[in-house]
């Protein structure tokens, strides 16, 4: 069937449906399904159909296969609730109400069902609560009832339509300004979000939500002290509430205030003993400082409270260290089945058990699951290695060895940065630890500065003038590029503890080392590189928080590696010679005394042997290396893709000539 006759027959279908021809609806419906097995609409108006036609059984397993295709499908768990309802089920209903509003908070029938359901059991207060979201929603304008509902079911750029449309007519409309900005962030617009969230805080400073909502959008950009500003505010209102002391303590942990942010955490568990939630950011702020015990006993502690929790069961795998028991991974592939499971936690529990299964020596199995945790989290993606090429063509053509010898040497002065850059899961955490374990330099984190001033030059028409950066580099001024450094040097000010030197890991910011000459000259650039397979392999078996989309494909993570050496060629035919220090990890896997010399000497720092002693350094660490940095140097990873070889020939092909 075409699009247009899926389209025609639902729409005939809906109409069976209205006047009661459920079982000529379904006839139509079937129809669809046979072409397109998992198709959504289709899937949930067939489970109302059964339903309608007292055909429970079917229409449980219309509803099985619709959560399978669409986990967090809020419309799939109210007729779920509708069924248990029928079924005499209201206990198993009303859970799977409270989740149709958690995946959908603009489905008014089911806060009406779960009210009537919690006053029948006499929970009245939760009722009360439930009936206030039935009389919210009513009051929203329907424009915006219809833009919730399209968020949430994914329809975005028709939510963007409609919300758009109603601005226009209500300008200072705070509810439209915030769905407004919600969709800004779901498109990666964050400055636009935040614009229009800040503008909606000063009509509406006593607005809580607004200010939970920009401070997940400053969180996004990691403008991290304006978060934790507006997290402070919150707390200040009523330092008593669980939800304000679990903000304020995620803003500090994410400041590195992460003594005050496990005093938070252990106030809101005094109140919440058993919040998943709490208690993962709580391993979370454990493991980055340092106590991985600790860190493990939180994880497990949530996943006994919620053994859904796929971000606690994700954290565990990411530890690197720690090695799932037998029971343990019988958990996770029964968590795996359960058809409540959300879809971020399916993509957390695949890299889970890809480790667990690794780990065990099962390698069908763990790819399984890394491929699929890669290929549902490919599906949030609008990354393409078409988009990336066009990124080299741009810094190619316009950051030539002419542009540098003419703007070169204008911007700040300042010496204090060091680069550490490349790709991620390339040894750069490695590299980092070595530094910060030198008196005098602080090590900091991945800082957003350099991305963030990139964002700035290329303005608010980046879909209809790409390449005003980094063509904009050669229109600059000195005035202006000098300006550019020093903003850099006065942002990243907060992260420092007071040494002369200190490091940015930001991997990504190898497509901008242009712009850091120029801005400034005198900052140390270190390209950290690892053979391609162990490289490729590392980062597609690595769930990132996110900014890294690229590694979501064995075909992309292959072309992404070449981009990144044919990136760095250019650097070093155009950049004056010495600028970039190339460091190889294998190199400093079989000669690390050798490799610490060579670092300090290229950033002007003598040498010590706290450096080579880099695993005795207590430091915050926030990559996925956080375990590995704090033990002696293991070649443990070297090779690990051998195990999969039979599974690795779109990477080896998309890596071409550089396939070693």
């Amino acid at each position: 069937m075409t699009d247009t006759d899926i389209q025609t027959a639902l729409s005939a279908a809906r109409k069976d449906m209205q006047s009661g021809g459920f079982g000529k609806a379904l006839t139509r419906l079937a129809a669809i399904l046979d072409d397109v097995p998992d198709h959504k609409d289709a899937l949930y108006m067939a489970a109302v159909c059964a339903r309608y036609q007292k055909d429970f059984g079917a229409s449980r397993t219309y509803l099985e296969r619709l959560k399978q295709t669409a986990p967090d499908y809020g419309r799939a768990f109210q007729e779920d609730g509708h069924l248990a309802l029928a079924l005499g089920e209201p206990s198993r209903a009303l859970a799977a109400f409270a989740l149709a509003t958690r995946y959908n908070p603009a489905l008014a029938a089911s806060w009406s069902a779960q009210a009537k359901i919690l006053r029948e059991q006499g929970r009245v207060t939760d009722a009360v609560q439930a009936e206030a979201q039935v009389t919210r929603l009513s009051a929203l304008p329907p424009e915006l009832l219809a833009v919730t509902n399209h968020i949430h079911e994914g329809r975005i750029l028709q939510a963007e339509a409609v919300a758009r449309a109603f601005m226009i007519k209500h300008p200072r409309h705070i509810e439209g300004m915030r769905l407004l900005a919600d969709i800004g962030t779901r498109l990666g617009v964050h400055d636009d979000a935040i614009f229009l969230l800040e503008t909606a805080i000063e009509l509406a400073p006593d607005n809580v939500q607004l200010r939970i909502d920009i401070i997940q959008v400053l969180r996004k950009r990691q403008r991290y002290t304006e978060a934790l500003d507006h997290a402070c505010r919150l707390y200040d209102k009523d330092p008593s509430s669980p939800m304000f002391q679990s903000l304020y303590a995620i803003e500090k942990m994410q400041s590195g205030d992460y003594e005050g942010a496990l005093a938070l955490f252990d106030k809101v568990l005094d109140v919440l003993p058993n919040d998943a939630s709490t208690l993962t950011s709580r391993g979370h702020a454990l493991k980055t400082y340092g106590q991985s015990e600790a860190a493990v006993r939180s994880y497990k502690l949530a996943v006994a409270a919620d053994p859904l929790s796929g971000d606690a069961w994700s954290a565990l795998a990411n530890l690197k260290t720690y090695r799932f028991s037998d029971s343990e991974l019988a958990r996770l592939q029964a968590v795996q089945s359960d058809r409540n499971l959300p879809f971020m936690a399916r993509v957390h529990i695949a890299f889970a058990l890809g480790k667990a299964f690794e780990d065990a020596g099962d390698y069908a199995k763990s790819f399984e699951n890394y491929a699929l945790g890669n290929a549902l989290k490919a599906k949030q993606s609008r990354y393409t290695t078409e988009q990336m090429h066009e990124q080299i063509a741009a810094q190619v053509k316009h950051v030539t060895g002419e542009l540098i010898k003419n703007q070169g040497g204008q911007g700040s002065l300042a010496p204090d940065p060091i680069f550490i850059l490349g790709l991620p899961r390339a040894g750069s955490t490695l590299i980092e630890q070595i530094l910060a374990s030198h008196s005098h330099v602080d090590g900091t984190m991945e800082l957003p500065n350099i991305l963030s001033t990139v964002h700035r030059l290329r303005g608010r028409n980046q879909i209809t003038d790409r390449e005003r950066y980094p063509r904009i580099l050669g229109e600059m001024s000195g005035d202006e590029l000098r300006v550019l450094g020093e903003d850099y040097i006065k942002a990243t000010q907060i992260h420092r503890q007071g040494a002369a030197y200190f490091t940015d890991k930001m991997p990504n910011n190898f497509w901008h080392i242009g712009l850091i000459h120029l801005i400034l000259p005198n900052a140390k650039i270190i390209d950290v590189r690892r053979r391609p397979m162990d490289c490729c392999w590392s980062g597609f078996k690595q769930l990132f928080a996110e900014g890294q989309e690229f590694t979501y494909g064995l075909d992309r993570i292959g072309h992404y590696y070449r981009a990144y050496v044919d990136m760095m060629d250019h650097w070093d035919a155009v950049l004056p010679e010495g600028t970039v220090l190339r460091v190889q990890h294998e190199d400093v896997l079989d000669d690390l005394p050798g490799q610490v010399s060579r670092v300090l000497d290229y950033c002007g720092l003598p040498f010590e042997q706290s450096c080579v002693d880099f695993h005795k350094t207590d430091r915050a660490v926030r990559t996925a290396s956080s375990e590995q940095v704090r033990r002696p140097i293991s070649k443990k990873g070297v090779g690990q893709w051998k195990n999969f070889t039979p599974y690795l020939d779109p990477l080896r092909q998309a890596l071409g000539p550089l396939n070693h």
